[in-house]
């Protein structure tokens, strides 16, 4: 994510997985979000009107945040994701076809993998970021593994039980990034309640 790179410089690489959010709500905890130093936003399909809230961050947020959407598993949806200015597709799978479309209409997809047989796949596909899930499946060696196999330019995201308390894991163990949801956001959860939890996650990962 060219975007990406440059807004990594100026926040951490975190991103904030919105399952299960409302519309109505969704720029509320956007901007909080933003307020406390997270710009990736992605809103998972399986949440309700999905593609109704990624159309409204995509409209509010402006050009200092990217948003996108988690749990996209045909090309038909990568489509979906564009036409409501999504700029980012993730999937809990790896899927040629999914990565093909993404690519081709210029959005970056992060598709999910767990082995090196999987992650070599998704590379192959034309993928360069990678969202090792379940991560806490696996855990923090299983990355620092995969990073001696697969290409250096190729950006592996953490996801899957990342939390402020094993931050520091991920990190040393080569990941680029991270991916969290339950820990930042869960439906029913307040914008100040979200937003306490953001800043506690950025100042983990600055004070790293």
């Amino acid at each position: 994510m060219d975007k990406e790179s440059e807004l990594a410089h100026r926040s951490p690489p975190i991103v904030a997985i919105l399952r299960g959010v409302e519309p109505d709500e969704v720029v509320a905890i956007g901007r909080a979000l933003v307020d406390a130093g997270i710009r990736i936003v992605e809103v998972p399909l399986n949440s309700r009107e999905a593609l109704t809230s990624i159309a409204r961050l995509a409209t509010s947020m402006g050009r200092d945040t990217l948003v996108g959407a988690g749990t996209v598993l045909t090309a038909r949806a990568v489509d979906d994701v564009a036409a409501a200015g999504g700029k980012f597709v993730v999937s809990p799978n790896t899927d040629a076809s999914v990565i093909a479309r993404a690519l081709e209409i210029g959005l970056e997809p992060m598709p999910g993998a767990m082995t090196p047989t999987e992650a070599l796949a998704a590379i192959s596909a034309g993928a360069r970021h990678l969202k090792i899930f379940p991560a806490d499946s696996v855990g923090a060696g299983h990355i620092r593994a995969l990073r001696d196999v697969i290409p250096p330019d190729c950006r592996i995201w953490a996801v899957g039980g990342v939390s402020v308390a094993n931050l520091a894991d991920w990190i040393e163990s080569g990941a680029f990034g991270v991916g969290t949801g339950g820990s930042l956001y869960r439906p029913g959860r307040s914008v100040d309640d979200v937003r306490r939890r953001a800043d506690e996650l950025v100042a983990a990962w600055r004070d790293f």
